[in-house]
């Protein structure tokens, strides 16, 4: 006889994703965020903007996005406004441009709702050509919701602070294109893990497993699981190999030779590292908000973007 066991949640770090797509209360004032660096996405932020008012929400422009395509028919605020007075944002580019907000948003009571006018579109996934049938319909209240963890990490050098900075992503120490092997040395909650000798090591969140750990050769973790990914890059023993840590591990990497050796967080912000410095890493108390229309499925979003779903032909078979 075979019994239906529930499963317990009973580690608060790991809560199970939420399902609820029963209607909530409408949003009431939507903050627009594009990648402004694409050519024409004025055009179709336009179309969003309208699309949004016609729905009865009030729509506002993030400031960089509104002056850089000169659409100021709307009210412009900073992200940090945004923070403080919109009630969701949702953002037209791609992973890079959720990214970038996401960041700025963390800890804010604002989930973010990506469409993809990008490449690959992990997070981005509503697509263009259906998000005149599907925000309407978010926005009003009809939506799955998950909350993503962060990374919070320090470059500490001669016992002082000199930068900080949150990842979405990851967090990347590594070499120049023209220098040698960087040398690490690796510890996690203060115990000696190894020294490496690499092109660098990618921590990332189970978000990031899917970016740069995953060309690294990492694993895929699941979102809503909340550990850390150590990711080696290029080592140069073959018995250096990805570990998954536990969510609220500490791991601390020192550089201890290279030359022309940086950090930098998400691909967007960096910082230039010398010799005995020492990048700390660890999950951050901030979290964001995801939003994703009904009927919203992890494993087909791999499928669809990993061609998980494709078999070689004649054509392309070896």
């Amino acid at each position: 006889m075979l019994t239906m066991v529930t499963p317990v949640w009973s580690n608060p770090a790991m809560s199970a994703p939420s399902k609820t797509s029963a209607a909530r209360p409408p949003f009431k004032t939507v903050a627009l965020v594009g990648r402004y660096s694409t050519a024409g996405i004025e055009g179709p932020l336009e179309e969003l903007a309208s699309c949004i008012s016609r729905n009865g929400q009030d729509v506002v422009f993030e400031r960089e996005t509104a002056m850089a395509t000169g659409l100021t028919g709307y009210p412009v605020l900073t992200p940090d406004e945004i923070g403080q007075q919109a009630d969701v944002a949702v953002v037209l580019g791609g992973d890079g441009t959720l990214l970038g907000l996401a960041r700025q948003l963390a800890g804010r009571d604002v989930p973010v709702i990506g469409v993809n006018h990008g490449r690959l579109g992990f997070m981005t996934d509503i697509p263009l050509e259906d998000v005149t049938t599907t925000l309407p319909e978010m926005l009003t209240g009809h939506y799955e919701q998950e909350s993503r963890m962060l990374l919070e990490s320090s470059v500490i050098r001669d016992d002082s602070v000199i930068f900080s900075a949150l990842a979405f992503n990851d967090v990347v120490v590594n070499r120049s294109g023209i220098s040698g092997m960087v040398e690490l040395a690796v510890s996690v909650d203060g115990y000696f893990m190894y020294n490496q000798r690499s092109d660098g090591l990618i921590v990332s969140t189970p978000t990031g497993s899917t970016a740069y750990a995953l060309a690294a050769g990492g694993p895929i973790l699941h979102p809503t699981l909340s550990g850390l990914v150590l990711v080696p890059i290029a080592p140069h023993a073959l018995s250096n190999r990805p570990i998954v840590l536990p969510h609220d591990a500490e791991v601390t990497i020192e550089v201890a030779s290279a030359r022309d050796v940086s950090v930098n967080f998400d691909m967007q912000s960096l910082a230039s590292l010398l010799p005995g410095d020492r990048i700390v890493v660890r999950r951050s108390a901030k979290t964001v908000r995801l939003l994703h229309p009904v009927g919203y499925n992890y494993y087909a979003t791999l499928r669809k973007k990993l061609h998980w779903h494709e078999y070689p032909t004649e054509d392309n078979r070896l």
